[in-house]
């Protein structure tokens, strides 16, 4: 089956790890020998090979490292193996990373490996010895090599309950601003002037005169024009008020109270053993 780095693999991989062992230190026993510079997954994402650079014991040499055979230490930061040698690291074979991991390179990897997993020492009467590179599968023929023995990582998580204040907004009304139309009889007085004739005789002395040339002649003898005014109502639009709409903001705290649990470590010991609990993580952000 196909090899490809975890990064060609899944380039945002490290949002699937709970703890991203590329740069953790390797140690063979209490020595340490190197780092772990990347990882190789099969086709469906299973992890298979730590890449090992071996800086430590022998400059430049990278190797593979089966992931059943390492123990990985989160807290800290390393990835052991015990019973592993210098003697072996010099019989693995270089990778290089510039060519596809094949079945033959593989094969000389396992050979290295199996007497440390398996106990065996000669590799000739293993009954996993029995494929070829058609019908080799690493769950069954190598599972010591390919799984990782929860027996060497005990990890023990321990859970806790914690208020989470968020918001959410919800449309609680809604006002409309309209405009209606209302009437009403309204009165205005308004002066007029209205011209009127009026016509004053008075008599005169029995005195002789000079008729003039319209003496004694019939028809029209002055002319006045009479006028008068009438009320003229119109109406016309103003602007009465304006009304300017916004929406204020007001703020206030809202106090809510929840129980929240925590589980906490219980150690049962029996005899005299030496126990170190730890410390609490949190121990250090939880007010007094």
């Amino acid at each position: 089956m196909p090899l490809h780095t975890i990064k060609d693999f899944d380039p945002q991989y490290q949002n699937h790890f709970d703890d991203n062992i590329v740069g953790f230190d390797l140690y063979a026993g209490t020595d340490k020998v190197g780092s772990v510079e990347d990882l190789l997954v099969d086709d469906s994402g299973k992890l298979r090979y730590l890449i090992i650079n071996t800086g430590a014991w022998i400059f430049g040499k990278k190797v593979l490292l089966p992931i059943g055979s390492a123990q990985i230490d989160s807290k800290g930061r390393r990835v052991v193996v015990n019973g592993l040698t210098r003697t072996q690291v010099e019989a693995l074979p270089q990778y290089d990373g510039k060519m596809p991991v094949d079945y033959e390179h593989e094969e000389q990897v396992r050979k290295v490996y199996r007497p440390m997993a398996t106990g065996t020492a000669s590799l000739e009467n293993s009954a996993s010895l029995n494929y070829d590179r058609n019908s080799y599968a690493y769950d069954d023929h190598d599972p010591a090599l390919y799984n990782l023995d929860e027996s060497k990582h005990q990890n023990l998580r321990l859970y806790e309950e914690r208020l989470i204040a968020s918001k959410t907004r919800a449309k609680t009304g809604e006002v409309s601003v309209g405009k209606r139309v209302e009437t009403e009889t309204a009165q205005v007085s308004v002066p007029i002037e209205k011209e009127r004739v009026v016509i004053e005789r008075t008599a005169t002395s029995s005195t002789a005169v000079t008729p003039d040339s319209t003496a004694f002649q019939e028809g029209e003898v002055a002319r006045m024009e009479v006028y008068e005014e009438t009320a003229d109502v119109r109406k016309e639009a103003f602007v009465r008020e304006e009304v300017s709409i916004r929406k204020e903001v007001d703020q206030k705290t809202v106090t809510t109270e929840e129980t929240l649990r925590r589980e906490e470590l219980d150690v049962d010991t029996e005899g005299r053993p030496v126990v170190d609990k730890g410390t609490d993580s949190r121990s250090k952000k939880r007010p007094k």
